[in-house]
C-alpha cells in the first residue's frame, strides 16, 4: 500500500514504526525538519518538508496514487483540511485525528465522508475507553476480552516469592494441568520475551496470559494475587478532556470524585457533570488527597497534562492502599519504564491512537487488535478462512514464527487453549500475540 502520514510527531512516528516492518510505501509530511530527520534516521520512510494542507506538498507526495492518507498533526483544523484536500486529489481513504468530540457525535449530520473525511479518531476518547477497560479488575495490570469474555488477555506482576519464581515454564506445567491459560509474553527490564519451555520466571516480571474465564482465577492464585473487591469509588485527578470524558463515562457506574486545580474549570465541570463530585484543589497536595478520602478509594486515575504529576500522585495513592492506579503520560519512554515505577498501568493516548489507526491497514482477516502497554507486541484476533494455511496441519507442524504465539481459539462459542496437536477449522477465531516485525508472516497463516 502507498500510505501518506501527515504529522511526524509521536503518533505519526509510532505509526510509521509499526508499518515499517511491512512492504508499504510510506511518505511522512511535516513542517518540522528535525522531526522528519529523526523519523528518517530510525524508520524506512520517505519524508517531505511542507504543510500537508498545501496542494503542492500533497502533489509532491503523489497523493493521487495513495491508498490511504492519515492526518495526525497536533492541529485538528490541519488534519481535517488535509483529509478533505487529499480526498479531492484522489486519495482512496482518509483518516483524521481530532480533538473535538462533537465531530464524532455529529458525523452523520455533517456527512464527513461526503466532505472527504472517511474516518476520525479522538485520542482523548480512545484513552477514556482504555481507562474504562482497565478498571474491570484491580489486581490485573492489563486486561482485554475476546468474544465477550470467552477468552481474556491479562497481565500480572510477579511481586512475591510464589511457585513460579525461579522455575522454567516447563517446570510449572503441573500448575496448569487442565490447560486453562497460556503464558504468552513476559516483560522484563524493558525487554519483551515470547516465552518457550526453557524460559525462567523471575521476581518482578510482568507476565501476560491468555485465559479462559475459569483460568483467570487460577492465574491470580498462582501469582499470589487475590480476586480484588469490586471497584466502587474512584478519584480522577485532572479536568482536561480525558478527565472530563472519563468522569462523564464512569460516573454512571462508579462513585466518582474529580479534582481540578483551575477554579473556573472546576466550576464549569461541576455544572456539566451532575453525577460527579468536582473538587477545586491541587492534587499534588497529599493533605487534600487525604481529606478527599484517598484511603477509601478503590482506584486512582491521574490524567493531568503533566506526566510527572500523574506518576507521583499515583504512587502516593498506591502508598495509601489504593488497589488500582492508572497514570496518563505524554512521554512514550515512560511506558517502557512502567514495570519498575510502582504504578499499575501507564497509558499514552498517542500510542493508543497509533495502534487504533494501525488496524485500518491490516490485510488479513483481523477482527480486533490491541497493544499491551509497555510490551513490544500486538495482540490480534483472526477469523480463520476456509483455505487458511493454519487449517492444513496441527500447530506443532505449522512452522509458526518464534516471535509470535497462538494463545487461544474460539470454536462455535467454546474457548480453547490450543496445544501442539490442535488444528484450526474454518471460521474458528484465533488470538495471537506477535512482535511487530512478525505481523506479516503471522497474517499469511490466516489468509
Amino acid at each position: 500500500m502507498k500510505i501518506i502520514i501527515a504529522g511526524a510527531g509521536d503518533v505519526g512516528f509510532h505509526l510509521g514504526k509499526l508499518l515499517a516492518h511491512e512492504d508499504h510505501d510510506i511518505t511522512l509530511i511535516d513542517t518540522d525538519e528535525d522531526s522528519l530527520n529523526h523519523a528518517a534516521n530510525h524508520i524506512d520512510v520517505a519524508t517531505i518538508k511542507g504543510s500537508s494542507t498545501s496542494f503542492a506538498t500533497l502533489d509532491d507526495a503523489n497523493v493521487s496514487k495513495s491508498d490511504m492518507l492519515i492526518a495526525v498533526t497536533s492541529s485538528e483544523e490541519t488534519n481535517l483540511i488535509t483529509a478533505m484536500v487529499a480526498k479531492r486529489l484522489g486519495a482512496k481513504r482518509t483518516i483524521a485525528r481530532i480533538t473535538n468530540s462533537e465531530y464524532l457525535h455529529a458525523r452523520e449530520v455533517l456527512d464527513m465522508r461526503r466532505m472527504g473525511v472517511d474516518e476520525m479518531i479522538s485520542p482523548q476518547l480512545l484513552a477514556t475507553k482504555e481507562i474504562k477497560r482497565l478498571l474491570k479488575e484491580a489486581a490485573i495490570t492489563d486486561t482485554f476480552e475476546f468474544e465477550k469474555g470467552l477468552l481474556s488477555l491479562i497481565g500480572i506482576t510477579i511481586d512475591e516469592e510464589r511457585p513460579l519464581c525461579g522455575k522454567t515454564l516447563e517446570e510449572t506445567t503441573y500448575l496448569n494441568k487442565d490447560f486453562k491459560f497460556l503464558t504468552v509474553a513476559i516483560l522484563r527490564n524493558d525487554e519483551t520475551i515470547i516465552p518457550r519451555g526453557n524460559t525462567r520466571f523471575e521476581l518482578g516480571d510482568h507476565v501476560y496470559y491468555i485465559a479462559k474465564p475459569e483460568g483467570v482465577e487460577s492465574v491470580l492464585q498462582l501469582t499470589g494475587k487475590k480476586q480484588s473487591k469490586k471497584i466502587k469509588r474512584l478519584i480522577i485527578l485532572g479536568g482536561g478532556k480525558v478527565g472530563f470524558y472519563a468522569a462523564r463515562s464512569l460516573s454512571h457506574k462508579y462513585n466518582v470524585v474529580l479534582i481540578e486545580k483551575d477554579r473556573d474549570k472546576a466550576i464549569e465541570m461541576a455544572e456539566e457533570l451532575p453525577n460527579t463530585l468536582v473538587i477545586n484543589g491541587d492534587g499534588r497536595n497529599v493533605d487534600l488527597l487525604e481529606e478527599e478520602g484517598i484511603d477509601t478509594a478503590d482506584a486512582f486515575i491521574a490524567v493531568t497534562g503533566d506526566s510527572e504529576t500523574n506518576i507521583i500522585t499515583s504512587l502516593v495513592a498506591k502508598k495509601h492502599g489504593v488497589q488500582k492506579t492508572i497514570a496518563l503520560v505524554e512521554n512514550m519512554d515512560y511506558i517502557h519504564l512502567s514495570q519498575n515505577m510502582g504504578v499499575d498501568t501507564l497509558i499514552n493516548k498517542k500510542l493508543i491512537a497509533a495502534s487504533f489507526i494501525f488496524r485500518y491497514i491490516r490485510r488479513g482477516e483481523i477482527i480486533s487488535l490491541t497493544n499491551v502497554h509497555g510490551v513490544d507486541a500486538e495482540v490480534l484476533e483472526f477469523v480463520v478462512n476456509e483455505n487458511s494455511p493454519v487449517t492444513k496441519k496441527e500447530l506443532k507442524a505449522l512452522g509458526f514464527p518464534k516471535s509470535a504465539i497462538i494463545g487461544g481459539a474460539i470454536r462455535r462459542g467454546k474457548a480453547y487453549i490450543p496445544k501442539g496437536d490442535f488444528q484450526f477449522e474454518p471460521y474458528d477465531r484465533a488470538v495471537v500475540l506477535t512482535r511487530p516485525e512478525c505481523i506479516s508472516k503471522v497474517e499469511a497463516f490466516f489468509r
